[in-house]
Parts: structure tokens; sequence; C-alpha cells
């Protein structure tokens, strides 16, 4: 979910990523397998529209220095961001189920490593070798250069 809401900001705006990061979540955590809690719940919300806020930023940001020339650099952006977004959203959401669970937080944030780890990991490759790609593909399924970067 996590690209995808990154995308969406990036092609869409910040304001729709966001907005999409707090829908999904907003019917996932209703429907989370492991159960409800209000507080991790809207942990999770704020957290995941974190993802589409910053895409939708760094297309402004990026657009505006003509960064896209370079896509090695642009993916390696892409995947910085991947992992420090994801870093932040792991932090969060650990913090807020130890808080809502009355468990130390740093107990917490040990026990909640290895899935930190692999979450981070996947997140930064996932973001820094398919987002051009994804791009790509919805500039022209959409239709026209939105962003008019991509052009060979």
């Amino acid at each position: 979910m996590d690209f995808f809401v990154f995308i969406s900001g990036f092609v869409f705006g910040p304001l729709v990523g966001a907005s999409i990061g707090i829908l999904i979540w907003l019917i996932y955590g209703v429907m989370n397998p492991y159960g409800f809690v209000l507080q991790v719940w809207l942990a999770t919300m704020f957290s995941e529209s974190i993802y589409g806020l910053i895409g939708g930023l760094m297309e402004k940001r990026t657009a505006s220095k003509n960064f896209y020339s370079n896509r090695f650099g642009l993916s390696f952006l892409f995947g910085i961001a991947g992992f420090f977004l994801t870093l932040f959203y792991d932090l969060i959401t650990n913090i807020v189920y130890a808080l809502a669970f009355s468990i130390p937080i740093g107990i917490a944030l040990i026990t909640g490593v290895p899935f930190a780890l692999v979450h981070e990991l996947s997140n930064t490759i996932l973001f820094g070798s398919c987002s051009i790609p994804l791009i790509v593909a919805l500039e022209k399924f959409i239709g026209g250069e939105r962003f008019g970067v991509f052009k060979k």
C-alpha cells in the first residue's frame, strides 16, 4: 500500500495522495484481521497519509529542479524516500502500539526490528526500482504528458 499511496501523491498531488492513504486505512483498519484498536488505527491512517503527502511534495520539488533528466538519481531519491518514510511509519505505529497496550516503548521498538528491517528494505527497493516505470505507465494511461519529463 505504501508504494501506491506515494505514487498517487506524486501523480495526483499531495492532497489526493494523503487522502488515499487515509481512505485505505479507514477501510482496511476496520477489517484488519489482527483486530481493531482505535489508537493504532488512527496512527496508521496518519502515517500512511504521509506517503501520499511527501509523494506529492516530491513531484513539485523535483519538477522545479529539472531533476528528471537523471533517472538513476531520481530512482535513488525515490528509494531513499521509501526508506525514511517507512522508518517514520514503523516508529510511529510501534510507539502508538506500545502506548495502547501499556508496553514499554523500548520493548515494542526492539521486538518490531525484524519486521521493520524487512519493511524498510523492501520499500527502499520497491520505491527505487518501480516508481519511474509506474509513473511513466500512469502518464501514458492518463493521457498527455502531465510531467513532460520522461520523454525519450
